[in-house]
């Protein structure tokens, strides 16, 4: 690699940086991570549990984006160091070295590019994500349960909790629905990208005669509402029906009526849960989904009001959004995006970064464009 090559790369890279700071904005962060501090060393913190569990959980964040921020500016400076001494004493071994370090820097600056660009409104929120098996019979059950174990491993592999809310089984393989939650900050902001309908092509494994079978599966992605979205709703607005739960489980599963199925009346909205133990609990835990529904349902009115006063009666998302391609050949392709990849048992095992990432930029692209 040319010494003027390094050098603009390094200039480049050092421009992106501090971009990324600029957005970050550094100094704000230094302070709120202060006050967050100050809250947190307050003896009367764990009073009120839930509050105490987000200053924690924020400050934790704000810590980890300044850390990052700082060690990545600390890897860029010494950077110019290494090439330095490479070029000085004609050692090849401490250049690859150095142009090494280079390429793992770009990876984890371009991976922080990504989480500046979630700006929305409600990016920053934990995820809400609702899966169900569309066209296609068996596989498509099947399909969507792939769809749910993706996005768990893929949660799993970055440390972040999830809870499942409702599994609804179908009844030869497969799953009919599901929802869980990504306990995570920017889960929805990063997840979003993933709303729209999934498609796959295999050899059915359900089909006798070995004919090659495409199945579909909608995902839908929604913020975790939280205490200041104002989400009143009043018990004359809901029906509540208590049945007995189905499917794989203990002990207390089809020995009580504790699933609990909540009906928005003037909506329609009808969410489940049948995962928790008691009917307490799973009432708590389905008035959580319909908190996010119903958040969700509030913001399409508000776009479609603002879609039709700028006289677009369109979704520029679309519908269908990727395709997974098991036979005759191996591929995932996003639709949108263009990024592909040939592994497909990779993506289904929870390797996601690559077309999240790709997902997010395409997705400022076409704001920017439309604003």
């Amino acid at each position: 690699m040319a010494v003027v090559d390094v050098s603009e790369q390094l200039k480049s890279l050092s421009s992106t940086m501090e971009s990324i700071e600029a957005v970050l904005d550094l100094d704000r962060l230094r302070s709120e991570i202060a006050e967050l501090e100050e809250q947190a060393a307050s003896p009367t913190l764990w009073d009120d549990v839930e509050h105490a569990q987000k200053v924690t959980s924020k400050l934790s964040v704000l810590q980890g984006q300044l850390r990052k921020a700082e060690e990545i500016r600390g890897r860029i400076d010494d950077l110019e160091v290494l090439f330095e001494l490479a070029e000085s004493e004609d050692d090849a071994d401490a250049r690859a070295e150095a142009e090494a370090e280079l390429t793992s820097v770009r990876k984890t600056v371009d991976e922080l590019e990504v989480r500046t660009l979630l700006s929305g409104e409600y990016d920053p929120r934990e995820a809400m994500v609702n899966i169900r098996a569309e066209a296609g019979g068996i596989d498509a059950a099947d399909f969507a349960e792939q769809l749910m174990r993706m996005y768990l491993r893929w949660a799993e592999s970055r440390g972040y909790p999830t809870e499942v809310f409702d599994i609804s089984y179908a009844e030869e393989a497969g799953i009919k629905s599901a929802t869980f939650a990504v306990k995570a900050p920017y889960a929805y902001g990063t997840l979003s990208v993933e709303q729209g309908t999934h498609r796959m092509v295999r050899i059915s494994p359900f089909d006798n005669q070995g004919r090659r079978q495409t199945s579909f599966a909608g995902v839908e992605v929604l913020p975790v509402v939280e205490q200041t979205d104002h989400i009143d709703i009043p018990e004359n607005e809901l029906r509540i029906d208590v049945f007995r739960s189905s499917g794989p489980g203990g002990q207390s599963v089809n020995t009580t009526d504790s699933a609990v199925r909540m009906t928005h009346i003037p909506t329609g909205i009808v969410v489940s849960c049948q995962n928790e133990k008691s009917q307490i609990q799973n009432r708590a835990a389905a008035m959580r989904v319909m908190q996010a529904r119903l958040l969700a349902h509030r913001r399409a009115e508000e776009q479609a009001k603002m879609d039709a006063l700028k006289g677009d009666g369109g979704n520029s998302w679309g519908n269908q959004m990727r395709s997974y391609v098991l036979q005759p050949y191996q591929m995932v392709k996003d639709l949108r995006t263009e990024h592909e990849v040939g592994n497909p048992q990779a993506v289904l095992d929870g390797d996601l970064d690559g077309f999240l990432e790709a997902g997010i930029r395409w997705r400022k692209q076409q704001e920017t464009q439309a604003g």
